[in-house]
């Protein structure tokens, strides 16, 4: 797991999920698959203004994302590095946490467990209660809630329903706005 430097100072966060939620994910016999070369990656429509809003609005932006092909051994953990050092570049991503373990390792940062948020809500000196989580699956969902943030579910196919999203968004712009509108809200 690891979180960029951080010297600048927020009121709240934006913790996202990345395959499936930054970036497209493709879908094989109806279970979602992470990103597996540089070359594949494409961000989803209508994130990167959605994220340039949210970056308007004052919001710190964290990645936090599984990534257990790493430990099962079918994807290299250099590849993983390279997808997220360019997802986080191409949108400003302020931090970067990356749980390369898989469920057997009963580690405190693959979510649903909330230890990549924790770490990078400390890392970027804002508060979990009060901040956010997007996310396309049941475990990040999951690990929001343990954490104490706002969660919003990407509905699909794979979400699951094995938890309650505090809302549900068909798209990345929406997410972004239904953030808005709760931090309008909160004025």
């Amino acid at each position: 797991m690891g979180v960029g430097a951080i010297s600048q100072r927020w009121a709240f966060g934006v913790f996202l999920d990345r395959d499936g939620t930054l970036i497209e994910t493709t879908i094989e016999d109806g279970v979602p698959r992470a990103a597996t070369a540089l070359e594949t990656v494409e961000i989803l429509p209508g994130v990167r203004e959605s994220l340039r809003q949210l970056r308007r609005a004052g919001l710190a932006l964290a990645m936090v994302t599984n990534q257990p092909d790493v430990a099962r051994g079918t994807l290299q953990r250099e590849v993983v590095e390279q997808i997220n050092a360019y997802v986080a570049a191409e949108l400003a991503i302020d931090a970067v946490a990356c749980c390369y373990h898989d469920d057997v390792d009963s580690c405190a940062c693959r979510k649903p467990r909330p230890g990549m948020l924790v770490d990078a809500a400390a890392r970027l000196g804002v508060p979990l209660l009060g901040s956010f989580v997007i996310g396309d699956r049941w475990r990040d969902i999951k690990a929001g809630q343990r954490a104490g943030c706002t969660t919003i579910l990407l509905r699909n196919a794979y979400s699951g329903d094995q938890v309650q999203a505090d809302y549900e968004a068909d798209n990345f712009g929406r997410a972004a706005e239904i953030i808005l509108r709760c931090l309008e809200e909160r004025r």
